[in-house]
Parts: structure tokens; C-alpha cells; sequence
């Protein structure tokens, strides 16, 4: 098998902050020895989440074994997935901003016709839903749990608790259609093809200012492993709370 080096479009800061992070739980477990240093193991566990290279890629470039590649990403993943915030925590940053974008986006996952719950009738592919939150800048600031990609954005978003906590927060909130019936802080467009004049520039506006929360989305598929997941559907959730506190700790 052909190896060569590659480059991760991330900073040194994201490496040493994962570095410390898996060191410090070596020193708590007690490892004595790893066929890998804790940045090595670090920097295979981003190439996986960032570049989205597979454990049998990894395992030849980093001349390790396949399991080994196996736990040690697992094991990145979920030190990393300890330390994403609640909703309730999270809400704290998220009440200093004048508004937010609250969207949904779906991760295609590698499923059969036969699951049905992951099927989403809106994309035609399967996958798993998770509710986006963005700054009025399109800065990402929270990505929801993830659910089966059958279940309807509105559905996903009472789920979470999301209008729930904006609606205490007392924070306006701008949404697309899928969402309309929220009520609380949530704005959404008019829905219909023969609106009044006002009603199309109200539509206008409110698409100006929504558009921008792409820029979150795209913030979050730049981690191109969200772009196709190959994983257990029950480990997505870490996975995605794992991409969220890196993106964090690099900005």
C-alpha cells in the first residue's frame, strides 16, 4: 500500500487543545504505555473528523492497526463530547446576541431502504437530523443532538427543548417555513404563491437575514466526515457535540 503526507486545514491551537485533552485523560486512567503519544493520537483523531479519512486509511498511515484506530478515535470522540455544553449552559452565550437562526440540516448516513426512520422524505436520502443555531453573523453557536431524519425540523426543534428556551430567554428567533406554528420568539415566513405585496417584501427581508445561518451549516460540513457518516446511528450525537468543541476551541 502507497502512504503520504496530507494536510489538515486546522490550526496548531485545535491539535494542543485535543493533545491536552487526551493526556490529561491518559494521567487520570492511569496508561502506562500507547503505541501512539497523545498528540499523534490527537492529530489521526482530526484527520478523521476533519478530513474524513477512513480507519483503514489511518491505520496504514500511521502504521497502526485497524482496532487500534478504532479505539483510539472513539476515545477522542468521547472526551471531547464530555465537555459540550447543555442547552441550559449554552443559552447563556446565546442570550447576549440581539437575535439567532434556528435551521436544520440532515447528515447522510449509509442506510438501506429498509430504515425507514432515518428515510427523509424532503432530501429523498437517509440520514439524521440536527437543529442548527447561528449568531446574526451565521457564526455557528450550537448543534442539537442528532434524530432519525424522518422527524419533521418544528418536530425536532419542541424536542430539544430549542422554543422552549428561547421563548424564556425572551430571544427573537428567525426560521424558515418548516417551522411555522413554533409561535413564542420564532419568525417565519408567509406561506402561499399569490401573497399581498406586503407580505412578499416582509418574505424578502426575512430571507435576507435567515440566509446568513448557511454560513453555520457550512461551518459544520466542513468537517467533511459530517458529510457522509458511516458510524453507528447511536454514535452521532458524540460525534457532533466532538465537531462542535473543536470548532469552538479553534475560534
Amino acid at each position: 500500500m502507497l502512504v503520504h503526507s496530507s494536510s489538515i486545514d486546522l490550526s496548531s491551537r485545535t491539535l494542543r487543545f485535543l493533545t491536552g485533552q487526551l493526556a490529561a485523560r491518559r494521567a487520570k486512567i492511569g496508561t502506562r504505555w500507547r503505541r501512539l503519544p497523545a498528540g499523534r493520537q490527537a492529530l489521526l483523531a482530526l484527520a478523521h473528523l476533519r478530513c474524513g479519512d477512513t480507519y483503514a486509511q489511518l491505520a496504514a498511515g500511521f502504521d497502526i492497526g485497524i482496532a487500534t484506530v478504532y479505539r483510539y478515535i472513539r476515545e477522542a470522540v468521547e472526551a471531547l463530547a464530555a465537555l459540550a455544553p447543555s442547552l441550559a449552559e449554552a443559552m447563556r452565550t446565546i442570550r447576549e446576541k440581539a437575535f439567532v437562526i434556528l435551521d436544520g440540516t440532515l447528515l447522510p448516513i449509509d442506510r438501506i431502504a429498509a430504515d425507514s426512520p432515518y428515510y427523509s422524505g424532503k432530501h429523498k436520502r437517509h440520514g439524521m437530523n440536527i437543529q442548527v443555531l447561528a449568531d446574526p453573523f451565521g457564526r455557528l453557536l450550537r448543534a442539537s443532538p442528532a434524530l432519525p431524519g424522518s422527524t419533521h425540523d418544528l418536530t425536532a426543534a419542541r424536542h430539544h427543548g430549542i422554543i422552549d428556551a428561547l421563548t424564556a430567554a425572551g430571544l427573537k428567533c428567525w426560521a424558515d417555513k418548516a417551522y411555522q406554528g413554533a409561535d413564542g420568539p420564532v419568525r417565519v415566513p408567509f406561506r402561499g404563491r399569490r401573497l399581498k405585496g406586503w407580505k412578499r417584501r416582509h418574505n424578502t427581508s426575512h430571507a435576507k437575514i435567515r440566509c446568513v445561518g448557511e454560513r453555520a451549516m457550512a461551518t459544520l460540513k466542513d468537517w467533511r466526515l459530517l458529510r457522509k457518516l458511516r458510524c453507528s446511528t447511536n454514535r452521532i450525537t458524540d460525534v457532533v457535540k466532538a465537531v462542535l468543541v473543536l470548532h469552538h476551541a479553534s475560534t
